[in-house]
């Protein structure tokens, strides 16, 4: 970091700016994820389409969203950390107003591409940025807080979509994000200082066949509920894919500069929390997207009410993760982690063993609160382990694969648990959508257990922002920074941990 960046972010309380400025842009990020569902029937009797339109709207954001972060993050690195999040910031807050203004069904799915688009670039730096300007003694309590508020974001997204379009108009799910995009932009060129990474040359070959991989495999798991796992189109996406990603691991392990190093993976503490991660999203999405919809369409709540009745679940995170954060500084962040993940997947099979068509509301309180925490002692704590796993000067490659590990597991479990959902049930009867949907949660429940197992492999430490015992990393370090950061200013731009072993 720069002198003068220093200086500005001294002058503007660089931590406190750091932390409201980057959880609000991964709000809006994480939000547009799940915000569409429950505005879908609206959005068909206004711009009309057929059920394969309105589904792109939905998988039209994550596909692009999901393709892209590593690139993003690597841009970010090359380019300037600061200069890219507000590019970010602009091009999704644009295709937002785009999305909201869309006078038919394919100009709202190109929206909504765009949006992906922006947010690619900006979720990965969030993570980077906040992690320049926060003291390394005060991480925990800052990634608690920005965990909390996209652990909200993600689970809230069919609450707030619901209410908004309830109440005034689907547009609305859109509108939203233009204050405070605009709001963002001068606060982040002003507040946040700039930083960049190793500055090495961008890798095009390496981004090219991990984005193709992903949009591959991300393109053919959204498809297969809908055009069968059987189909031609479906699995030839998921083997060109498969293909692209074995392609981009060989080549990363060649390359003199690779957007993603494999050596990265040697670490345990980094293949163990971005193992847990996408186990973790695998489970939770899949299961928001059917429970949602079985306390509407089964129990007869509205969006709202659905919504409301899910808080102490998807509310939790506001609660407990800063307390996590601080357990986590304490602690060392695996045993939190895997705690939360074993709440969480004790909580989605209680639910599991006591859904039925007519369950009432208080019978599924314990299991949605227990997910809840589980939830909560999550999302704090992985962050600070994948950022503490690596140098400094890769922590922006680190954020973005491990962010893009997040919504392919998002992804993968809409897709696998729709899949279980209409092979054991269906929409017939809200007792063949509960015949559907227990075995589903299930497993669920079974993937999130896996992650806990994942988390586990993670090497113990006393506190997640401690140095590692291993100082071979560290000495490799100059070979590919040749020009590190100034030592003199430990708080405003402090040093990653050396990666873990």
């Amino acid at each position: 970091m720069s002198q003068q960046g220093a200086r500005r972010n001294t002058r503007g309380g660089g931590a406190a700016w750091a932390l409201v400025i980057t959880s609000v842009a991964g709000f809006m990020a994480a939000l547009d994820n799940l915000v569409v569902t429950t505005a879908l029937p609206s959005i068909r009797e206004d711009l009309g389409g057929a059920l394969h339109d309105l589904e792109w709207t939905v998988s039209a954001y994550t596909l692009t969203f999901a393709v892209l972060l590593m690139f993003g993050a690597a841009l970010g690195d090359r380019f300037g950390r600061r200069r890219l999040f507000v590019v970010g910031i602009t091009v999704f807050t644009a295709a937002s107003a785009a999305a909201a203004m869309a006078p038919g069904i394919d100009s709202l799915i190109a929206a909504r591409a765009v949006q992906g688009v922006g947010a690619a670039i900006m979720m990965p730096l969030t993570l980077t940025l906040l992690t320049a300007a926060v003291p390394a003694e005060r991480r925990g309590m800052a990634y608690g807080i920005w965990g909390a508020v996209n652990g909200l974001a993600v689970a809230s997204g069919p609450l707030v979509g619901g209410s908004l379009t309830e109440h005034i108009s689907w547009q609305w799910i859109f509108w939203l994000n233009v204050p405070l995009g605009l709001a963002l932009l001068p606060l982040a060129r002003l507040r946040l200082a700039e930083s960049h990474g190793t500055g090495a040359p961008l890798d095009i070959p390496g981004t090219l066949l991990a984005s193709g991989g992903l949009f591959g495999i991300v393109y053919g798991l959204v498809r297969g509920p809908v055009d069968g796992w059987t189909g031609s189109v479906v699995l030839t996406a998921l083997f060109v894919g498969a293909a692209l990603l074995v392609g981009f691991v060989l080549y990363s392990t060649r390359a003199k500069n690779p957007m993603l190093p494999m050596r990265l993976f040697r670490s345990r503490a980094f293949a163990g929390v971005n193992a847990a991660s996408l186990l973790m999203f695998l489970g939770m999405f899949g299961s928001i997207f059917l429970l949602s919809q079985y306390m509407q369409g089964v129990l007869g709540y509205s969006p709202t009410e659905a919504g409301l009745r899910m808080l102490p679940w998807t509310g939790m995170p506001m609660l407990v993760a800063p307390i996590a954060g601080i357990l986590s500084d304490r602690i060392g962040g695996r045993p939190v982690v895997a705690a939360g993940l074993f709440l969480q997947a004790a909580g989605l099979g209680y639910l599991a063993s006591v859904i039925t068509a007519d369950a009432s509301y208080a019978i599924q309180l314990p299991g949605l609160i227990i997910s809840g925490v589980g939830m909560a002692l999550y999302f704090a704590p992985a962050s600070a382990l994948v950022m503490s796993s690596v140098a400094a000067k890769e922590q922006g490659i680190a954020s973005g694969a491990n962010n893009a590990l997040r919504e392919v597991g998002g992804a993968l479990g809409i897709a696998v648990m729709s899949s279980i959902f209409a092979a054991q049930g269906g929409y017939a009867s809200a007792q063949t959508f509960v015949d559907g949907l227990r075995p589903a949660v299930a497993v669920g429940a079974a993937m999130v257990a896996l992650g806990g197992v994942a988390a586990l492999a993670i090497p113990a430490r006393r506190r997640t922002g401690e140095q590692g015992p291993t100082a071979a990393p560290k000495k490799a370090e100059p070979k590919t920074d040749p020009a590190p950061d100034p030592a003199p200013e430990p708080a405003l731009a402090p040093t990653a941990p050396t990666p873990r072993r």
